[in-house]
């Protein structure tokens, strides 16, 4: 490893964040014990501030993009010893992620539209908010993680426009410590330094993963992708397995949920699990359900069963008619339009499976603006007083050892999150990608190639 760390101090030195292309680095603070919590005048605002990891609207944002994502710390947790090399790494992945991650984006026409969705999530969500008297004026913010608009700039819109509390609402329905905990992380240290207003009075929505509203609107669009599938294809003919629905998560390390106690993994089997109940009764013909992981990258062991590795056991039991269903992702973005409808599909026709469908993601889908306003309300009205009063905080602390209780979540041992243990295994994977890459071993001095 001493071959690679000389040239990584030397890019080190001399790498510098675009100064509006990578997120805001404004000072951490560390949290205090919230002040007493405030009440609502009539008509106050209260911002909904909606967290995602955002993506690349054009090719050109794509390297910027990655950069911020792999300088994230929850992403790749370096040891103490070499922590200064974050930006180095950062920048070395993303240069060598970049040309193969803009290929991706120009088959799905040239960015994500991750943003697009998430902008109109929130108008709906705030027309719907809105439609009643409830004595409260609500606002939607977006706050994406690795790209516009960033967490610091949804903050300073919202104080801009008056806003006195808030409800932090997460669009992961699955709480991971690399998804909701890190846009947590970095919204709550921002709000702390520099919207202290908002810090004392807001509240978190941590999860709702097994909200009935979400779960009914996933085994919904199951059921009419199995109807579609049954109606375009014809009865099963005598001695052919039935169709198998097959569920698809983002996958994480397996040490986020062995070491660190990361609740992903129970979260999205108590989701499958609900949603093949219900899909059950809505579609009660015969169907096989299924969940696998996708989008795992370098040598550590990931969530199984891959989603690659499901298809090719799907095809080889000679199925010939299945249902993809994303779960956990509420907007079409890379990992659902490339990912699973390029590449999966590939995959799925060389295992011989002929017959596919793909359920969207929730995108404007009504039941699931319904959903969010529910998740907001909810929040609001949880610890009522009266029918103005102010959000709650749920105290998140957001030192590096503990962690804490997941805001919102009464405490379990699985719930204990130590970020650092688990993300040292990713930063691990990603050094050992660097240095199976030739071109760039070369150009780091690594060995004679």
């Amino acid at each position: 490893m001493r071959p690679l760390l000389l040239p990584l101090l030397v890019a080190n030195a001399f790498l510098r964040p675009a100064p509006r292309t990578a997120p805001s680095r404004r000072p951490a603070a560390t949290l205090e014990p919230p002040v007493q919590q405030q009440t609502l005048n009539t008509k106050e605002k209260v911002a909904i501030l909606l967290l995602n990891l955002g993506g690349p609207q054009t090719t050109a944002d794509v390297e910027p993009f990655l950069y911020n994502l792999f300088a994230d710390p929850d992403i790749i947790r370096l040891p103490s010893a070499i922590g200064g090399l974050q930006t180095a790494l950062a920048w070395l992945i993303a240069t060598r992620r970049a040309p193969k991650s803009r290929a991706a984006y120009e088959s799905i026409g040239g960015g994500s539209p991750i943003t697009m969705y998430t902008m109109e999530q929130g108008r709906l969500l705030e027309e719907a908010l809105n439609s009643g008297d409830s004595g409260v004026e609500y606002k939607s913010y977006v706050a994406m993680r690795y790209w516009h608009p960033f967490t610091d700039e949804a903050l300073d819109k919202a104080v801009a426009d008056g806003c006195t509390s808030a409800v932090v609402l997460p669009l992961y329905p699955h709480f991971s410590i690399s998804t909701t905990g890190s846009s947590l992380r970095a919204l709550l240290s921002e709000m702390q330094a520099s919207h202290p207003q908002l810090m004392a009075s807001h509240t978190v929505v941590p999860s709702w993963h097994d909200s009935r509203g979400y779960v009914n609107l996933v085994a919904r669009l199951v059921a009419e992708e199995l109807d579609g599938l049954m109606r375009d294809v014809g009865p099963l003919n005598p001695g052919e397995p039935p169709p198998t629905v097959l569920f698809s998560a983002h996958g994480v390390p397996v040490s986020y949920i062995e070491e660190a106690g990361d609740p992903y993994k129970g979260h999205i089997e108590k989701t499958v699990r609900l949603v093949s109940e219900q899909a059950r009764k809505l579609h009660p013909h015969p169907a096989s359900y299924e969940l696998c992981f996708q989008s795992r990258v370098g040598p550590v062991k990931w969530l199984e069963p891959y989603t690659d590795a499901a298809l090719e056991a799907i095809g080889g039991r000679g199925c010939e008619r299945i249902v993809v269903v994303p779960i956990s992702f509420v907007s079409e973005h890379i990992e659902t339009l490339e990912e699973i409808d390029i590449e999966y599909r590939e995959v799925a026709e060389d295992a011989g499976i002929k017959h596919w469908r793909r359920a969207p993601a929730l995108n404007l889908d009504g039941e699931f603006i319904d959903e969010l306003a529910h998740q907001v309300t909810s929040a609001v009205n949880k610890p009522v007083v009266s029918s103005v009063e102010a959000c709650v905080v749920n105290a998140f602390d957001l030192r590096d050892e503990p962690l804490g209780v997941l805001p919102g979540v009464e405490a379990a041992p699985v719930e204990l999150i130590n970020t650092k243990t688990a993300t040292v295994a990713i930063a691990i994977a990603f050094i050992f990608e660097l240095l199976a890459d030739d071109r760039l071993v070369h150009v780091l001095g690594v060995g004679a190639v």
